[in-house]
């Protein structure tokens, strides 16, 4: 599905694009979806709109059959700030989650709400994971959900194609970067 229509007041939520994560990450396709987070973060201020930045400094602590890479190893220090790419700003609404949803336990739900918020844009990395974890919260709470595909990565791209193709449709609308910026400048 199309982007049709931006709400009054959506919020991007840029999940996961901290130095840790990217840096494990130096591929074109990273590389992409980091340039255009940035973007979408740069349109949204500057139309005013409330930009929401997750880093994640936990996992859910079940069993899992997927082997967990460094288990149990001290995280290095500054693996969960944000990159400098996005530029962050004291308006700027930063989250940290513990779990794959930027809604589990963070209380994005109530800063999203005490902000009028009704529509998401999403962006970041991993696609299959926390911003498809995200996507879902997002869905169940009610948001009207956006999701900005070339602004999202995964380390396997069949995984980032499912996401795309077939979840997403499921839990709102898909649309590029250059789409979501037209049409919040559209609406502006």
């Amino acid at each position: 599905m199309a982007l049709t229509a931006v709400d009054p007041t959506p919020a991007l939520v840029v999940i996961d694009l901290q130095k840790g994560i990217v840096a494990a990450r130096a591929d074109s396709r990273a590389t992409a979806a980091v340039k255009r987070a940035s973007q979408l973060s740069t349109e949204f201020r500057r139309h005013g709109l409330p930009v929401v930045l997750v880093n994640v400094t936990g996992r859910a602590p079940g069993r899992t059959e997927a082997q967990r890479s460094g288990s149990g190893v001290a995280l290095p220090s500054g693996r969960a700030d944000l990159i400098d790419e996005l530029d962050v700003r004291p308006s700027d609404h930063l989250i940290t989650k513990r779990r794959r949803s930027a809604f589990h336990d963070t209380g994005l739900d109530t800063l999203l709400r005490d902000l009028g918020v009704t529509q998401t844009v999403l962006a970041g990395i991993a696609t299959s994971s926390g911003v498809e974890s995200t996507a879902r919260s997002a869905h169940d709470y009610g948001y009207h959900v956006v999701l900005a595909t070339d602004a999202m990565t995964d380390p396997d791209a069949d995984a980032h194609r499912h996401s795309v193709e077939r979840v997403f449709p499921k839990l709102g609308e898909t649309a590029t970067t250059a789409e979501t910026v037209d049409m919040i400048e559209a609406t502006r």
